[in-house]
């Protein structure tokens, strides 16, 4: 995984100041692996679902609804990040395009980037979604389905990769192992 590289930018908390992109397909655990690294480095965790709620309490995930959400949540970042502090982004960022704002916000503020693609079996995503309740999401096994076909692949190899199909505690091992 590379990243922006940054001599001397610390956070608040002492540690290298960074953006953490978790991205991956509804249902594979990208919130469970974003509260991780959000704890893990003392950085603000930011969601898209949350950001959704927010600003749309009935959305209709429409594509003007969707890149309002992104919008507001790289603004969000962008401010936690220039006060000094370490942000974790949790969405889909299917489209190449949502990850290279989130890039080029890293670069602006001069802070390290790192992109984490959160991957999971289709049997353990279908039981996660069947399980849900009182989360933010509203992505079923159909939206998983269909964000499979539409994510943009991921060229080269400058993100990481957790595969969240077994407990918490290997998808923390994974996640220090990154961060």
């Amino acid at each position: 995984m590379s990243g922006t590289p940054v001599s001397d930018t610390r956070s608040t908390n002492g540690a290298e100041q960074r953006l953490v992109v978790v991205c991956g397909l509804p249902g594979t655990g990208k919130t469970t692996v974003s509260g991780h690294a959000a704890e893990t480095l003392d950085a603000e965790l930011l969601r898209t679902d949350v950001v959704r709620t927010d600003l749309f309490p009935e959305p209709d995930y429409t594509p003007a609804e969707v890149a309002a959400v992104y919008d507001a949540l790289l603004d969000r970042a962008g401010a936690a990040l220039r006060d000094g502090d370490s942000v974790v982004l949790d969405g889909t960022f299917k489209n190449h395009a949502r990850r290279a704002a989130a890039r080029q916000l890293a670069d602006s503020v001069g802070v390290r980037f790192e992109l984490v693609k959160v991957e999971c079996t289709e049997a353990v995503v279908r039981d996660r979604i069947r399980a849900r309740s009182g989360d933010e999401s509203d992505a079923d096994f159909a939206i998983h389905q269909q964000f499979r076909e539409e994510f943009d692949p991921i060229p080269g190899n400058d993100h990481g990769i957790i595969d969240n199909s077994g407990d918490r505690d290997a998808t923390r091992s994974q996640l220090v192992a990154l961060l």
